[in-house]
């Protein structure tokens, strides 16, 4: 990447605004000046007659987007806690944007598609999967929870996947992603180019039947996966509404797929895991999207005070060691503890 390009190209092609994340060194990873040039084009695009529809890709050949700049937050999220919140504030009203957008909003997830890539892309009218896509909510896995309104979009998922999905932070390729509804269609990675072309020809007067039909020409069924195998497993560990039960569940189970997930989840954060299910079922209960945002703004700001999301992303990002040695265990997690992620001392994000 040229030093001096900006980390979030906006350009117009044909009928087509065009948003680029650009921060490849960083994997696309999201910061403040980036979601303030997704929000500025996201008004310009709307408010642009000629513009058909956005497109929403990532430089680079890694991936669309890593997540939000998790390091920024563990830097200031001690000794300058508002540098978090306001990140996560304006993260969150561009997911609701995005859900909201009244002109088709396009995003190809190939490659990496993780945390806050999700959120700029799964609220999206057109959710483009490759064979390349490696999909994932893993913050159980660094002591934090599934935000950027995934507490909305993953109990939408066909019967438990959601939950699964949450708790375990598993990766998933383009047809577990389809089966979870985070995204709608299958386009091999060698075909993208054509059909970023086609979608700039459209007419200025396109509509979402009309980009509906341009990814229809390219695009094909996604290949079958391992996990698909396991559908039935899921829906009866995961429907369980404490963790514990959900453990017993996989313990009794006993088939190598419930001893691997088992080992999966016993290497989460006990406390991040607890606080993702109360807010998945929570979610399930919600009626809209930005209730799950307030209810999960109010869940980062307890974050700032979390001693396990600090271990897990010096574990994953700091040191890369990807031992976390996390600071409650499982049977010590109380009710009180929750509270902290269930704050109301702030303003509202709507």
């Amino acid at each position: 990447m040229d030093m001096q390009a900006p980390e979030v190209i906006v350009e117009r092609q044909g009928a087509i605004g065009r948003i680029r994340l650009n921060r490849t060194r960083a994997l696309n990873s999201l910061n403040v000046p980036m979601i303030r040039l997704i929000a500025a084009a996201l008004t310009e695009f709307e408010n642009d007659p000629a513009v058909a529809a956005v497109l929403v890709t990532g430089e680079g050949e890694r991936g669309l987007c890593a997540g939000g700049d998790i390091r920024m937050i563990y830097e200031s999220g001690r000794e300058r806690p508002a540098e978090g919140a306001q990140f996560w504030r304006e993260e969150f009203i561009v997911n609701s944007r995005i859900s909201g957008y009244r002109k088709p909003y396009i995003a190809i997830m190939d490659g990496i598609v993780m945390g806050g890539g999700v959120g700029i892309s799964a609220h999206g009218s057109h959710r483009i999967v490759t064979e390349r896509t490696r999909l994932a909510m893993p913050e159980t896995g660094i002591g934090y929870f599934p935000d950027v309104g995934a507490t909305w979009l993953l109990p939408k998922a066909p019967g438990e996947f959601g939950t699964y999905l949450g708790l375990t932070g598993r990766d998933i390729v383009a047809a577990d992603a389809i089966h979870a509804r985070l995204a709608d269609s299958f386009v091999t990675s060698h075909k993208l180019e054509v059909l970023v072309a086609d979608l700039a020809r459209l007419p200025a007067t396109a509509g979402r039947g009309d980009v509906d039909a341009v990814i229809a020409r390219h695009s094909s069924e996604a290949p079958p996966t391992p996990l698909q195998h396991h559908l039935a497993l899921i829906d009866r560990c995961f429907a369980f509404d404490t963790v514990e039960e959900i453990l017993a569940a996989l313990a009794a189970d006993g088939s190598d797929f419930a001893k691997e997930t088992l080992a999966l989840l016993y290497s989460r954060s006990a406390l991040s895991m607890k606080l993702t299910l109360d807010l998945l079922r929570a979610g399930r209960r919600s009626a809209s999207l930005n209730e799950c945002l307030e209810r999960e703004y109010s869940a980062t700001l307890g974050m700032l005070s979390n001693d396990d999301f600090y271990e897990g992303v010096r574990a994953a990002v700091i040191d890369k060691d990807r031992s976390p040695k996390w600071n409650v265990a499982l049977a010590d997690v109380t009710p009180e503890m929750l509270l902290r992620f269930a704050r109301k001392d702030h303003p509202p994000l709507f």
